[in-house]
């Protein structure tokens, strides 16, 4: 955005971040402190002119025109206006700037440590939310579009205006951007690349601190994987590629499939902590990053392990470059698969709510086709569905709720062992293999 200023009316250019803005919003982003009753006013009454002609608050703009804006409209001093900017410490600005990974002028790319929360909340004093400001320099605050666990490291990007903020949380939104993680978990998968599909919900009685799988009134939540190695049967280095966005999401699908991530006492219990040399910290890390970029280059960032993780690797004799291959990607599902899903999620609804009639009619006790809640105990098998030929070294016993993967994920190692195992809980393999990404996300 460039400005003429003067003393009775102001010109502003529309820049390309604002391509498609509604004019109120672009009063928001660039003038807060002209409030929207007063900006009705003066679309109402012509004030406020785009290239000369009249125009409405819901009026897109392009870039490259010309806004007419009447003066005053000014906020009193200390009421709206801006977020006011906090004075940062030089410590806290070095810890910043050791954060970037890349940077243009659409966004800040950041490798989050762990231990250090997104944003603020109750006693949250420290998150990276509160350092933004270190990269703001005489522009706008950056701002974030999407967030990571406390204690998950990695990519986390950061739109440096207000247009790349509203084009890249379009993308993440959509389900365009492409998320890789990697992590540790216990034991390991009995299929090396699969696709968990368990519904999730916030669990009763936690504040909507923990998540839980919910079959019945739980949100959609896909999850796919692949085993790149493993430490005999004692634990397993996986590939996570969420398909959709929901809380959790990652942490409880592994703990629901009987492996959860080592580290993550809150969803794996006791159970998810290794002895020996192995850090007690969560082995959860935002590997890399594929989205588009508003100047048409997708932006492909990778972000490198913390040392408690890459330490914990070398122990158990894992090599961080075989993990370097970047598998196909996953397809995404359409507006119609997701009907379909919701459909037949409905209408098994509808035939155990039947069953369910008709045992009380004839006093049964056993509820007909009920399936049931996954228990989310090791050992359950719900939800996880092969996507396609068993691949890498020969697994241990299968968990709950995944699915085979369409192609190998790792390096045969010799010849499958026996008939790949009965698909859990009326899981069916996956549609044809991912397709390759045309640029790393």
């Amino acid at each position: 955005m460039s400005r003429d200023n003067s003393d009775t009316v102001r010109q502003f250019t529309v820049g390309r971040d604002d391509e498609g803005v509604r004019l109120d919003r672009w009063f928001k982003r660039h003038l807060p402190e002209v409030g929207f009753a007063m900006v009705s006013r003066w679309a109402r009454t012509g004030q406020i002119r785009v290239d000369g002609k009249r125009a409405d608050v819901d009026t897109r703009l392009t870039p490259g025109q010309v806004l007419r804006v009447p003066p005053g409209g000014e906020a009193k001093p200390g009421l709206g206006g801006s977020r006011p900017r906090r004075e940062l410490t030089e410590e806290e600005i070095e810890r910043a700037d050791a954060m970037v990974l890349t940077q243009d002028r659409a966004a800040i790319v950041l490798n989050k440590p762990p231990g250090l929360a997104t944003q603020g909340g109750s006693g949250m004093k420290e998150h990276v939310d509160g350092l933004l400001d270190a990269y703001a320099g005489k522009g706008p605050r950056p701002r974030l579009v999407h967030r990571l666990d406390k204690d998950t490291s990695g990519v986390l990007l950061v739109a440096r205006t207000p247009g790349s903020a509203a084009f890249f949380s379009k993308r993440f939104s959509g389900r365009t951007a492409r998320k890789i993680y990697w992590a540790l978990v216990v034991g390991v998968p009995s299929i090396n690349d699969g696709m968990i599909e368990l519904p999730l919900a916030k669990q009763p009685g936690t504040g909507g601190e923990k998540m839980h799988v919910d079959e019945e009134g739980g949100q959609s939540a896909r999850t796919r994987y692949r085993v790149l190695d493993r430490a005999g049967n004692r634990a397993a280095w996986v590939e996570l590629h969420p398909l959709t966005g929901r809380t959790h999401q990652l942490r409880v699908h592994m703990a629901a499939i009987g492996h959860p991530i080592v580290g993550d006492g809150k969803y794996g219990g006791q159970e998810a902590f290794l002895s020996g040399t192995i850090s007690r910290k969560m082995h959860l890390h935002a590997r890399r990053l594929i989205i588009d970029h508003p100047d048409g280059v997708p932006l492909d960032v990778t972000a490198p392990l913390p040392e408690h993780f890459a330490n914990s690797l070398a122990s158990l004799g894992f090599d961080e470059n075989d993990g370097a291959e970047l598998p196909e990607a996953p397809p995404a599902p359409g507006k119609d698969d997701e009907k379909r899903m919701a459909k037949a999620h409905a209408k098994q609804y509808r035939k155990e709510r039947r069953g369910e009639r008709r045992s009380r009619r004839d006093g049964s006790s056993e509820r007909p086709g009920s399936r049931g809640k996954p228990s989310g105990k090791p050992g359950s098998k719900l939800g996880v569905k092969p996507a396609g030929k068993p691949a890498g070294r020969p697994a241990a016993k299968a968990g709950p709720g995944a699915k085979p993967a369409s192609r190998p994920a790792s390096k045969p190692s010799g010849k499958p062992s026996g008939k790949p195992a009965a698909r859990p809980g009326g899981a069916r393999p996956s549609a044809g293999g991912p397709s390759s990404p045309r640029g790393k996300r």
